[in-house]
């Protein structure tokens, strides 16, 4: 990881520190990650583990709003882990070696928010930190599509779950569901559709409370396993 930059974060005045646990059987990276975050006046760690199993009892225990959580781990694994978190509060970011890694598409099935690549800036990393902390759409949304279109190609099969009730959406909620999952944000799919950013968010919300979905990264899953949206070649 590359070191900070004096680049200025953004005001935090008033706000309590984000709360992090990072979860990874490494204790090198553990500690590379902490120092890192620990930098910044927004963050606080408050705990490190090196399984899965000791990640959920520390986010139980002291219910953090954001883990870092690595996939392939001893005693319990993140994809795991991340599942036995869904109701907690706290989101995941999944952190991985390789961008088409398989597992990552379980974890982000199971609740995570998103993932990361292990050497990513730290820059990037604080930004991510950030915005999933804040439930604000996808990470690296180019690179996070590319896995969900590339493993729901390969594990072909009739929609389950959220998947299965696309058809109780509206017209114009499945539009928007489908601009989700091509990565738009928010102001973008205002701009494609010629809506107001408040209407867009009202219909965010009611695919997520329609299909039963936590986040926009579910909502990307469940529109590539529904077949709304199809894997392109080269995507």
């Amino acid at each position: 990881m590359s070191t900070p930059s004096a680049a200025d974060t953004p005001s935090t005045v008033g706000a309590p520190p984000l709360r992090l646990v990072i979860a990874d059987d490494h204790e090198v990276v553990r500690a590379g990650y902490a120092g890192l975050l620990a930098t910044q006046p927004d963050f606080t760690v408050v705990g490190t583990a090196a399984d899965g199993a000791r990640a959920v009892e520390l986010c139980r225990e002291l219910l953090p709003d954001l883990v870092l959580m690595d996939v392939r781990m001893p005693v319990m694994d993140g994809i795991e882990a991340t599942g036995r978190l869904a109701g907690t509060g706290a989101r995941v970011l999944i952190l991985t070696t390789f961008d088409l890694d398989e597992h990552v598409y379980d974890a982000l099935s199971a609740g995570a928010a998103g993932f990361l690549l292990k050497d990513v800036t730290a820059e990037r990393l604080f930004d991510a930190v950030r915005v999933v902390a804040a439930g604000e759409g996808l990470l690296a949304p180019t690179v996070t599509r590319r896995l969900i279109a590339e493993f729901a190609r390969l594990r072909p099969g009739p929609p389950a779950g959220p998947a299965a009730r696309i058809d109780a959406l509206t017209p114009r909620e499945t539009e928007v569901l489908r601009l989700i999952a091509e990565g738009l944000s928010n102001p973008e799919i205002a701009g494609r559709l010629h809506v107001s950013e408040e209407t867009v968010k009202t219909h965010v919300s009611r695919v997520l409370g329609k299909l039963g979905l936590r986040d926009r990264t579910q909502a990307v899953v469940a529109a590539y396993e529904s077949g709304l949206v199809v894997p392109r070649a080269g995507a």
